[in-house]
């Protein structure tokens, strides 16, 4: 496995991360959201955290695998700027 995957990879898990966080936070401030509806929303934002990781260490092409971890990245940074 090359380098430059697991890199990506570990900077898309991360960014993701964040942006599973951001995600739950969002759909807690919700009016008439429950604990399951959050929970929910986490579930399914890590698993497609998850698959995108596993996608980039295995088939996904490198231009295309550093368009996830820029585009991940300005996401995270307007979410948290404007929060």
């Amino acid at each position: 496995m090359e380098t430059w995957r697991v890199i990506a990879s570990a900077l898309i898990a991360f960014g993701g991360l964040i942006l599973v966080l951001l995600a739950m936070a969002q759909t807690r401030d919700r009016k008439g959201s429950t604990n399951s509806s959050v929970a929910l929303a986490g579930v399914i934002s890590f698993t497609l955290v998850a698959l995108l990781c596993v996608l980039a260490l295995t088939v996904l092409a490198g231009p295309v695998v550093w368009g996830f971890v820029a585009a991940i990245g300005v996401v995270n940074t307007v979410l948290l700027l404007t929060s």
